[in-house]
């Protein structure tokens, strides 16, 4: 009885070192890794509801705070659970799960069906950039993503000598 008591102690401290080394490891790469940094337009937007990203360099950005950044009206049907958002010419119908999306009417596969985090809905940014005609990209080493509207936040040309 008393070898019985004593290899379940000594397995207890085996379980406690394993746990204790994992849970050193988990907290250390929380305390290095950066939150990623969304801007539109070169201006920082914050969020309630994190951007998500993937292994394989993939970013999914909470779809009103990217529309409101760039200017876009956002409206939800209730009753549908249909979303617009409207940025000039561009209209985006989507619903949440739903990888079947139009713009302008028009139809639009989503790679990756829009999904609801903490009740905000992230969509793609692939999406973002082909529903909203804008440039968009993710840098996971700078943990960076960019949405660049054409004409406002782009640099001018040096070598265009063209009137304006």
């Amino acid at each position: 009885m008393r070898r019985i008591a004593e290899a379940y102690v000594g397995l207890r401290w085996q379980s406690f070192a394993v746990v204790a080394l994992c849970a050193l490891l988990a907290s250390s790469l929380l305390v290095f890794s950066r939150p990623i940094v969304m801007l539109v337009d070169g201006e920082r937007v914050d969020t309630d509801v994190a951007p998500v990203t993937t292994a394989n360099a993939k970013a999914f950005v909470p779809l009103r705070s990217i529309a409101d950044a760039l200017g876009a009206e956002t409206e939800v049907d209730a009753k549908t659970g249909a979303i617009s958002v409207v940025l000039g010419g561009q209209t985006l119908t989507l619903r949440v799960g739903d990888p079947h999306a139009t713009v302008n009417g028009m139809p639009l596969t989503l790679k990756h069906a829009p999904f609801r985090v903490r009740g905000r809905v992230l969509i793609s940014l692939d999406a973002v950039a082909r529903a909203l005609n804008v440039r968009a990209k993710y840098n996971s080493r700078e943990a960076r993503i960019e949405v660049v509207t054409p004409g406002i936040g782009q640099a001018p040309n040096p070598g265009n000598t063209e009137p304006h």
